[in-house]
This record gives C-alpha cells, structure tokens and sequence, in this order.
C-alpha cells in the first residue's frame, strides 16, 4: 500500500447543485404565504383567519347567526370560543350596528376571562364605529367596568357618566354611577343616582345593600338597616325560587328537563342596561359587583346584548 499523496491535485466538481425534488409537492396553500414582518408569531388566529379571508365568500356568512353561536358559547361558559366567534361576527357584518353589537360582546367575553385590557379595546373598537348609538351606552359603562378592574379608576367615572349622557334613563348607568361616586367618597351624589337607578325599575337585592351602604356613610343608620332587612327578604326569595325551580327541572319530563341552561330574559348587572330592542337580552351572573338584575322581566325581551355585571 502506498501512502495516500495529500497534495495531489484534485478539485471536487462545482455547480448548482441538485434542485428540490419536491418542490412540485408542496401543501402549503398560496393563502398562507403572509410576509412574516406583518404577522405576530405567537398569533395562533393567523393561520385560521387568513384562511377565512380566501376561503369562506362573505355571501356565504349569516353575521347575525354567528353572533348567536357567540351568545350560545357565552351560556355555557365557553369565553375562549366566545371572542372568537364574536370577531368573526365583527368581520363578516355588513351591518354597522351588527358589529358594534359585536365589538361590545367581545369586551363582555373578555372580562368574564379577566382580560382588561382586551375588553377595554373590543368596547373602545365599539365606540369608535358610532358613539351615539342604541349599543354606544352599554359600551361605555361595559368600558367603565373593565377600566375600573384595570386600575383606571377617574376614567372609569368619566365613561360611566357618559352612559347617562347617551341614554338618560339608562337604569344600570346611574348605578354604575352611584357606586363609583360612593366609591370616592361622594355619598351624596351617589344616593341621588342610586334612586334615579330605582325610580327607573332597577330595584333589586344588589341595588338596595348598595344603597343600605350609602345610607350608613350618610349616617342614616336606621333607614339604611330597613334597607338592607329588605334586600335580605328579596334575596332569600330569589335563592326560594331558584332552588324550586331546580327541583321542578330535576323532577319533571319535558323538552327541558335537568340539562335546560339560562335563556333569555337577562341578569343585567355593573355595565349592564337595555340595549338591542331587536333581540334577547342575555346577562352574566356573579361579575366584579355580582348580580343586580332582579326585574330583568321587565326589561325587553327581544334584546340579545349580553352585559357586565
């Protein structure tokens, strides 16, 4: 054997080299190919609504319907899927009203989840489109909620006094009221728009211990003690009927039966208040102040806007 020659003059052939063999079997649809500078990696809706935009014809889309899928979700406490649906609604509506209606869901959605900061966007996104409208005082006090809970509270006051400038006899807005004044220390202001809020048929448990609280600040002991004695009956009537209306629902046939959840008819609460004359109006229960709803029959039944307690 001899020894290999490391100087030997040798040089590996050049060129191009071979191409891609499977370039013709690439499964990536056109669609997809996004300029990576415009899009979030860690969005994982960017894959599901650039397909939208390609592939679902915007004739295809019933908005109104895909706003009900949302409510749906939101019944089950399914928020997550909630928003989502609530989006779609607000890209897909040809209607300005039917995504602002959207845009406030969403909000709703997002705070049931905790997530402030994205339902103080959804309920600005809502303004934005028309901040005079039937949806623009839920928004604004839906807003006042979600900036409260974020710390914003002087702005949260602003906004909740906006709900009353749109609409006047906004009930929930001159709790909402009332309760941010009573939180600052103006007792007297807030016991004044804590009875418009009842003068208007928003009286129940949550609203009367709120106003049995402005009394004692006030030092109106003895009234504030009669107030609260009636918000006690009133809630445990309530707690009667709803425990009555389980054992009916666990005892008896019909289409309804132990699985029938809540419908329409509303627990209007903290943000909340008639809105969508059109539609079914849904609330949401045990929400930052809880429930303040309690003559939510009185309310239109045919409003399907669900609101912050």
């Amino acid at each position: 054997m001899t020894d290999r020659d490391d100087d030997r003059d040798h040089r590996f052939s050049e060129g191009e080299g071979f191409g891609d063999p499977y370039e013709e079997f690439d499964l990536d649809p056109p669609e997809l190919g996004v300029d990576p500078s415009k899009v979030d990696p860690v969005d994982s809706r960017v894959v599901t609504d650039t397909l939208d935009e390609h592939n679902i014809d915007r004739d295809d889309v019933d908005a109104s319907e895909l706003l009900d899928v949302g409510l749906n979700y939101m019944q089950i406490n399914r928020y997550e899927q909630a928003t989502d649906a609530f989006e779609r609604t607000a890209r897909f509506a040809e209607d300005e009203r039917l995504e602002q209606e959207a845009w406030v869901n969403k909000g709703v959605a997002h705070g049931e989840l905790e997530e402030w900061d994205e339902a103080i966007g959804a309920h600005r996104e809502a303004l934005r489109i028309d901040d005079s409208s039937e949806h623009a005082a839920t928004a604004e006090t839906n807003l006042a909620y979600a900036l409260w809970e974020f710390g914003e509270t002087s702005e949260a006051l602003e906004h909740a006094e906006r709900a009353i400038e749109i609409d006047e006899r906004f009930a929930a807005g001159w709790f909402n009221r009332a309760f941010f004044l009573s939180e600052r220390g103006l007792a007297e202001e807030a016991l004044h728009c804590i009875d418009n809020a009842i003068r208007l048929g928003l009286r129940n448990a949550k609203v009367l211990e709120e106003k049995a609280e402005i009394l004692e600040e006030l030092g109106e002991f003895d009234q504030a003690e009669e107030i609260a004695e009636e918000a006690n009956q009133m809630r445990e009537r309530a707690e009667q009927e709803m425990m009555d209306d389980r054992e009916e629902a666990l005892g008896g046939g019909g289409p309804g039966g132990a699985g029938a959840g809540p419908g329409a008819g509303g627990q209007p609460g903290l943000g909340a208040g008639r809105q969508s004359p059109q539609r079914g109006d849904i609330g949401l229960e045990d929400l930052g102040l809880g429930d303040i709803a309690g003559d939510a029959e009185d309310e239109d039944e045919d409003d399907r806007e669900w609101e912050l307690e």
